[in-house]
């Protein structure tokens, strides 16, 4: 690391200092340290934090990184968080090792800021890992419960400016504002600001002479001038800082055009003013403004009402075991309230905070934590949403409601993938690097032609040009068009995990079927055993074993004999794709594949005690319109920009776990044998994938989740067919409820027609461009009108966006 005299930069040495932490005025001399002067105790004390720990890079991230301290909350004032009640509310998880939380961080404001927090273990050795999310200002730390506190915690973050704002009312029902404080603010200032600078250049809007009425029009420039300049530092600063750092880390962003356009107006303004050649142009620049942050306002509530929905109303279409008395029922997630007992099987995901009521529970806390041993929960003690139960079924008592922002949190943050752009991401990043270049040469082009003959034309062309192009069009189309198409989706059950998950299904060329439980109708499975007879006891054994189980054969066998007793297993193992074994009675019980249990032939096989007592022939039912969907996606697709010919699917494949029996009956699904691969171990369908990526494919997997998690991990495309159980997984990109199977092809034409309605708003975003800046060189497009088209482009493509993707919607899933 670099030394700390090297990233400090040094306060100039003037009279009136300026605190180095916060940079506002000192009220004296007294707090310094060398050269280095401070406001107050506070951010004094952040400095010597900092440079004890060797984080002094924090200030060379950022122009203006730290926030003063003069008000902040000292450590008594967190006691409270040491009251285990209130730590039960805020933990999200804490199982002795490791605790999480999220704390809300409005002081957040820059790229120091993430820097710093997501160093919170050099300053806390009790601090794990701590994560941030800008956008909505939280940051998620995990720690250790015996190293350090949620109070120290908290202490810590007001310590170096950044008080978490905590209330315990809202945190089983958060909901995101619709719109910060902060930039309330800043529109309430430049409105105001834009309202009475027009009234005060009325005399020139009417033609008065500001010769004869010097003093007049001297006064009122004054005024307009002394309101310009809160707009300036306040309302304009985060386009500012944005254009300032870009230029800093040698990025052309889009704010550089814009912040360009704000200070040419700005400064002709105030030159124009002092000198007493003209009214300058304030009112065009607090109006600028003014509309900039109202586009940017009308951009975060419609952002806000399509993340609400897919946060807050719309769940993952899955299902939890509820037990009532002695009977099992199906309910949807979003139905489970505080005191319900659910079931939770082996290698089901735990929905919701409870307390573990029955059996031993295993879990695998990787989708929380990121570590994947298995922990040993007993009876009594507090289980956590995002686990998983990898051992025998056990019953919990919930204390929360299911967290749909938390589980849909968990599933976005974790590196299951590579984080790779699509194509259309891709054609958004180009483009706004082109427009930003193209919009200074053309500025700098008009102002260096109109400058010989006329200066005040020459400003006009280059702000107007600086204004009315509009590169960030281009990067507000994806987000807000395949976003509508992620809630649409949803509300059809078809849950998407993120915007990319949309994108993806232009480019797949390729799909991979899972048998079991994916084109196989599970509910509508009969059996037959064939074998030596089984005994009461045998009976026993097998639904005792099986009810424990989340494959959907097991569960299919343990609901075919609801008469037959049950008994605890002991030692209960899952292993996926081969079966389940446990002891039961002193006797060692063994269910799946003929290979698992010793035996040849086809069938599900029961061993007890190393004898093979026969096997279940099982008769599988298909999935109505299967046949519709696999045609869907054998049809040839026309080339576009990115596949430069045409692609035929060519083979849809098949990938089971079980042996062949079944291979006639699949002939008329899969004319072609050699698309059917069965006796596949997951091992072996992920393998499959990875051959098929290797020669050029992008892959669609469809599976259950339960034997294929690694096929869908390593697919670019993996969806999880749901039936009413909870065999969601992390590893997959989408969720598709059972029932909707049929309409998948729709789902998909649907993701489609988004990345084409993103391709047409980037044409409506040329056309216009091309038009405003052909107006704009030839230096008769004025400012402010130019500042009422900029937003007006920008709202009118999220309108494009939204109204087009729910058009289409409306023609596909009619």
């Amino acid at each position: 690391m670099a030394s700390t005299v090297l990233l400090q930069p040094k306060n100039p040495a003037i009279t009136t200092h300026t605190c180095f932490h916060c940079h506002d005025a000192c009220p004296d001399e007294h707090l310094h340290i060398d050269d280095k002067y401070f406001c107050c105790d506070g951010c004094k004390m952040v400095y010597e934090i900092l440079n004890t720990h060797n984080l002094c890079e924090y200030y060379a991230l950022d122009d203006k990184p730290g926030k003063s301290l003069k008000a902040q909350r000292n450590a008594k004032a967190y006691a409270y968080l040491d009251d285990p009640e209130v730590q039960e509310k805020l933990l999200e998880f804490n199982n002795g090792e490791t605790a999480q939380v999220t704390f809300y961080l409005p002081n957040m404001h820059c790229v120091s800021c993430i820097w710093l927090l997501e160093n919170l273990y050099k300053l806390d050795a009790g601090v794990l890992h701590s994560r941030v999310v800008f956008l909505k200002k939280t940051a998620t730390i995990q720690y250790h419960p015996e190293q350090t506190s949620l109070r120290k915690l908290a202490a810590l973050l007001s310590s170096i400016g950044y008080a978490p704002e905590i209330n315990l009312g809202d945190v089983d029902n958060a909901k995101p504002k619709v719109i910060s404080k902060k930039l309330a603010y800043q529109i309430g200032i430049a409105g105001f600001a834009f309202g009475n600078i027009m009234l005060f250049s009325f005399p020139d809007y009417v033609g008065m002479d500001a010769e004869t009425y010097r003093w007049f029009a001297d006064i009122f420039g004054y005024l307009s001038l002394a309101l310009a300049i809160p707009v300036l530092l306040v309302s304009a600063r985060d386009y500012l800082v944005s254009a300032w750092n870009g230029l800093r880390n040698g990025h052309l962003n889009i704010d550089i055009p814009l912040c360009l356009a704000l200070l040419s107006l700005f400064g002709r303004s105030v030159w124009e003013i002092l000198t007493h050649t003209g009214p300058g142009y304030l009112d065009s620049f607090a109006g600028l403004t003014f509309l900039l942050l109202i586009g940017k306002w009308f951009q975060q509530r419609t952002w806000h009402q399509l993340s609400f929905e897919r946060d807050y109303k719309s769940y993952f279409p899955v299902a939890a075991s509820l037990k009532t008395g002695d009977e099992e029922t199906s309910v949807p997630v979003n139905r489970l309230v505080p005191g319900d007992i659910i079931v939770v099987r082996s290698q089901e995901i735990i929905p919701a905070d409870g307390i573990l009521l029955k059996g031993t529970a295993q879990v695998d806390y990787s989708f929380v934590t990121g570590e994947a041993e298995p922990q040993v929960v007993k009876s009594g003690d507090r289980i956590f949403a995002g686990g998983k139960q990898t051992g025998e079924s056990i019953e919990i008592s919930l204390t929360r409601r299911v967290s749909q922002s938390y589980l849909t949190r968990l599933w976005n943050d974790q590196a299951f993938k590579e984080d790779e752009q699509g194509q259309v991401t891709k054609l958004a990043d180009q483009a706004g690097r082109f427009f930003s270049w193209m919009i200074l040469i053309f500025g700098l082009g008009a102002f260096l032609y109109w400058m010989p003959t006329d200066m005040g034309r020459a400003i006009n062309a280059f702000t107007a040009v600086m204004i009315v192009a509009c590169p960030c069009t281009v990067a507000l189309s994806i987000p807000f068009t395949l976003g509508n198409i992620m809630r649409i989706l949803g509300r059809h059950r078809f849950y998407m995990k993120n915007i990319k998950t949309v994108e993806s299904f232009s480019a797949i060329d390729s799909v991979v079927f899972d048998k079991t439980g994916t084109i196989t109708n599970v509910s509508q499975q009969t059996y037959e055993f064939k074998g030596q007879t089984l005994s009461s006891t045998d009976k026993v054994a097998i639904r005792s074993l099986t009810k424990h189980s989340s494959h959907p054969l097991s569960r299919r066998l343990y609901e075919s004999m609801p008469d037959v007793p049950l008994v605890m297993p002991h030692e209960f193992q899952e292993i996926p794709g081969q079966g389940i074994v446990g002891n039961i009675g002193g006797r060692n019980v063994k269910i799946g594949s003929a290979a698992f249990v010793g035996a040849e032939g086809q069938g599900l096989f029961v061993a007890i005690d190393g004898h093979v007592l026969g096997h279940y022939e099982v008769k599988s039912r298909y999935r109505y319109g299967l046949k519709q969907v696999l045609e869907f996606f054998r049809q040839t697709r026309p080339a576009t920009w990115w596949r430069k010919k045409q692609t035929d699917f060519n083979r849809v494949w098949l990938l089971s776990g079980d042996q062949d029996r079944e291979a006639n009956a699949l002939t008329t699904f899969f004319p072609d044998r050699e698309t059917m691969l069965f006796q596949r171990t997951p091992q072996d369908k992920l393998e499959f994938v990875k051959k098929l990526q290797r020669h050029g494919r992008q892959v669609m997997m469809l599976g259950d989740g339960l034997n294929d998690a690694g096929a869908l991990r390593q697919s670019n495309l993996g969806v999880v067919v749901a039936e009413d159980t909870n065999n969601f997984t992390p590893a997959c990109d989408a969720i598709l409820h059972a029932d909707e199977f049929e309409n998948l092809p729709k789902y998909v034409e649907l993701a489609r027609a988004g990345v084409r309605t993103v391709n047409k708003s980037y044409a409506v975003a040329l056309i216009y461009n091309i038009i405003g800046l052909g107006f704009s060189v030839t230096g008769h497009l004025s400012p402010l009108v130019a500042a009422i088209l900029m937003p007006t482009s920008s709202i009118s493509i999220v309108l494009f966006g939204v109204l087009m993707s729910n058009w289409e919607a409306k023609r596909i899933l009619k």
